[in-house]
């Protein structure tokens, strides 16, 4: 029996959609790491029962720890985005969290720089509050060795493709790591990294999607949590074709999920053509119901999923829209990160 809510919300469903196609469905995925990244942090006594976690965020990940600042009896501060809806303002106040929501702003890059600065105003008066930093400390990766010890039990020996936004890096890098490192895990795990265009994680910051940035697995700045050299290959998605993808998923499958799910199980269909021989997994990291209005609502101008597919291309020079799809062969990133106390905390 569960002892809080947060650890039911952070268990996922692992979800047999079709013939090596399995959906990893979450609730609420980064109530994941954030459970781990605290209970780490008590044990190790970086922090102690009553102090003050901060962090910035967009919601999901404000959310996640605000729950888990309420299973541990900690105090919650958030320095959140302009996006920051009605429903999740209500839930952090109720859960005692502290909210201070930026003033409205069309630009993601100054809204983010001014998120930081303000984190850094905070650090200032209060240096006993302990920043989370979410996108560049990797305690965030410990949450997903249980659910990789859940897949490889699941899924069995044989070979498995794992795909999902990259986002912080912290969850499908988790998975990958966790998996490859297990002495009874499948025989070969490959890792595909979904992508928005321009999102400048893995060079794609020159190509803009006329739509949207999908939120949370991309980024206009450098992660450090992300270790580029786990990922095997890695799809663009636009807006157009993650909404094609995410009608199908609730039509065909009825799995209700958000934006980039819709992106991941394009890519995860894509992956099965080329691979007979492997079961391929892909990340659900949250529901539908943020996506309502922007997404659902639009389901009658989304297009056939067979109307895509990608374009194979041999660098990011060649990245166009709707989708691209490139070999990574896990290298290295082309340019270290910048140092972690210049970045902000990203957007989700």
């Amino acid at each position: 029996m569960d002892q809080h809510i947060a650890e039911s919300i952070g268990r996922p469903d692992l979800i047999r959609l079709d013939d090596r196609l399995v959906c990893l469905r979450f609730e609420t995925m980064k109530v994941v790491s954030a459970l781990a990244a605290v209970r780490h942090l008590l044990d190790t006594g970086a922090v102690r029962r009553g102090d003050t976690l901060l962090d910035s965020s967009s919601g999901i990940y404000a959310y996640a720890l605000a729950l888990a600042c309420h299973r541990h009896g900690m105090r919650c501060h958030i320095v959140g985005s302009t996006t920051v809806d009605r429903t999740l303002r209500t839930q952090l106040a109720v859960l005692g969290a502290t909210l201070e929501q930026m003033e409205p702003c069309s630009d993601l890059k100054l809204d983010q720089k001014r998120r930081v600065e303000r984190i850094h105003e905070i650090l200032a008066a209060h240096p006993e509050y302990h920043w989370m930093r979410q996108y560049h400390d990797d305690i965030h990766y410990l949450g997903y060795r249980a659910i990789a010890d859940r897949i490889r039990t699941a899924t069995g020996p044989d070979p498995l493709t794992v795909v999902g936004g990259v986002g912080s890096g912290a969850s499908t890098g988790a998975l990958a790591r966790y998996l490859r490192a297990a002495p009874d895990g499948p025989a070969d795990v490959e890792l595909v990294g979904v992508q928005p265009y321009g999102s400048v994680t893995f060079g794609a910051g020159h190509v803009s999607d006329p739509e949207i940035i999908i939120a949370g697995i991309g980024s206009s700045i450098p992660f450090g949590n992300v270790s580029h050299e786990l990922y095997d290959t890695l799809h663009w998605i636009s807006f157009e074709a993650a909404l094609a993808g995410s009608v199908d998923l609730l039509r065909r499958h009825a799995v209700f999920a958000g934006l980039s799910t819709g992106a991941g199980y394009l890519a995860a269909r894509h992956e099965r053509e080329r691979s007979p021989g492997r079961t391929v997994l892909f990340v659900a990291a949250d529901t539908g119901h943020r996506y309502v209005d922007t997404v659902y609502a639009r389901h009658r101008e989304a297009a056939p999923i067979t109307d895509f597919a990608p374009q194979e291309v041999p660098d990011q020079s060649r990245l166009a829209l709707p989708w691209s799809r490139m070999r990574w062969n896990r290298a290295p990133a082309a340019a270290s990160p910048t140092p972690v106390s210049a970045q902000p905390s990203e957007v989700v």
